[in-house]
């Protein structure tokens, strides 16, 4: 097949820094969280960003950008509707995982681990904390769904506007809500020359502790 462009030919080299394991801390949150300050400080877009990869009760895999909103001791919080291919897929099949990518950096994180729905306390209190807007924009859409056309979430829209009013407080819906990606293996890549790229990665022991080592590029 004729290509317009060459993709084959297509690569970059990285050269900005190094990562090796008496770089990085003891523990992989502590290490994230200094990642995730320097991507905020070099102004990365979207540096909460991250790709969520979930597995269907047969195993097919997807996979979708959502955005990190949270970051507790257990793990990785972000939002969606229960309802959607991805609560779905996770009602079925608890294993998910997430990949950061700050090209700017030269950095990736992955993260693999078990997920489970946080409290409806702090689901109500992120729903609260966004824009009107986007509240009814969780009542209006049928997440994943398929629908006739756009005007079936204009007129859904139209209508809650209404039915909400001004004023009135948004009740968040009963399908809506959060989830925590706890992992048990995180791992932080950093790209160098040749493609000899270092990965120090953690993995969770059954004592609960973390544990680091260098694999391979």
């Amino acid at each position: 097949m004729s290509e317009k462009y060459n993709l084959a030919a297509i690569r970059k080299e990285y050269t900005l820094q190094d990562l090796t394991l008496e770089q990085t801390a003891p523990e992989p949150f502590t290490q994230f969280q200094q990642w995730l300050a320097e991507a905020l400080e070099a102004k990365v877009p979207e540096p909460n960003a991250m790709h969520l990869a979930t597995v269907s009760a047969n195993g097919r895999p997807s996979g979708r950008i959502v955005l990190l909103k949270g970051l507790t001791e257990k793990g990785f919080v972000f939002f969606t509707n229960y309802q959607s291919r991805k609560g779905q897929e996770l009602a079925s099949n608890q294993w998910a995982s997430l990949t950061f990518f700050w090209p700017e950096l030269e950095r990736q994180v992955r993260i693999e681990g078990s997920t489970e729905l946080i409290s409806a306390q702090q689901s109500d209190a992120y729903f609260h904390s966004r824009p009107r807007g986007s509240q009814i924009g969780a009542w209006a859409s049928p997440q994943s769904q398929q629908i006739p056309g756009r005007q079936v979430l204009e007129e859904n829209t139209t209508r809650l506007k209404e039915e909400f009013g001004q004023e009135q407080l948004i009740p968040r819906p009963p399908h809506w809500g959060g989830y925590c990606i706890v992992p048990d293996s995180i791992e932080f890549w950093q790209g160098r020359p040749s493609r000899l790229h270092d990965r120090i990665v953690y993995t969770k022991t059954a004592e609960n502790t973390w544990q680091k080592h260098r694999l391979a590029p």
